[in-house]
């Protein structure tokens, strides 16, 4: 591990990332509202605020989850556009949640357009989600899921995805991959992601790595690792 984007997902977390950010080298922040927290939209300008700090390279994770429904949809579309906007006006790298919610998500994309740097982060479609996503130009972002042995589609989907369009991550602390599933997540367990991305693709593990390094510093507009 070499750098690290940690992600907010409202105002309290958004700030404690920011933080987190500031106080170590190698560590960059998102900013956003998450479609959990999108009820408490009269915290987004207090959000936006955040996203002039340097340290912050993307907003999000913000999106529509239409499976747990914490928030309202209507307030869900509506947090979701705002932040897309925001990736707009600031030239800033999206970070996409999106579960149950694939044709909502494809259209309010497809409203507010699509930003020159848009993840589809914890990717958890199949290969025609996979295709809908690229086709957008979007990067698919792969997590511990890809290691569960029911997520064949998700498998499938990471088949697909071209190594020039691919990310790895952990979302920790959640979504440990195997065998570590249910423990909690920590990013060292990245290796473990790539390590599986590299299987279903046939390809060596060493190519995977150089690729999703490349791939987020590109998306994220990150410096150069130090020595």
């Amino acid at each position: 591990m070499t750098r690290i984007v940690t992600v907010g997902t409202d105002l309290a977390q958004s700030r404690a990332a920011l933080d987190v950010a500031r106080g170590h080298e190698g560590v960059w922040a998102t900013a956003g509202l998450h479609p959990h927290e999108a009820r408490h939209a009269g915290t987004l300008e207090r959000i936006a605020e955040l996203l002039d700090a340097p340290e912050v390279v993307a907003v999000g994770e913000c999106g529509l989850d239409f499976h747990y429904d914490h928030s309202p949809r209507d307030a869900q579309r509506a947090a979701f556009a705002a932040q897309i906007a925001w990736a707009h006006e600031r030239d800033l790298a999206l970070v996409i949640h999106t579960r149950e919610a694939w044709d909502e998500t494809f259209a309010v994309l497809s409203e507010a357009g699509v930003p020159e740097r848009t993840v589809f982060h914890c990717f958890t479609g199949g290969p025609e989600e996979a295709r809908r996503a690229l086709d957008l130009g979007a990067h698919l972002s792969f997590s511990g899921i890809v290691t569960f042995t029911a997520a064949d589609d998700v498998r499938a989907a990471a088949a697909f995805c071209p190594l020039d369009r691919l990310l790895v991550e952990t979302d920790a602390p959640y979504l440990a991959p195997v065998p570590h599933r249910g423990r909690t997540n920590e990013p060292a367990h990245v290796v473990l992601v790539g390590a599986a991305v590299a299987a279903v693709k046939g390809v060596d593990v060493e190519d995977v790595a150089a690729a999703t390094t490349a791939n987020a510093a590109a998306v994220f507009r990150l410096p150069e690792a130090g020595p």
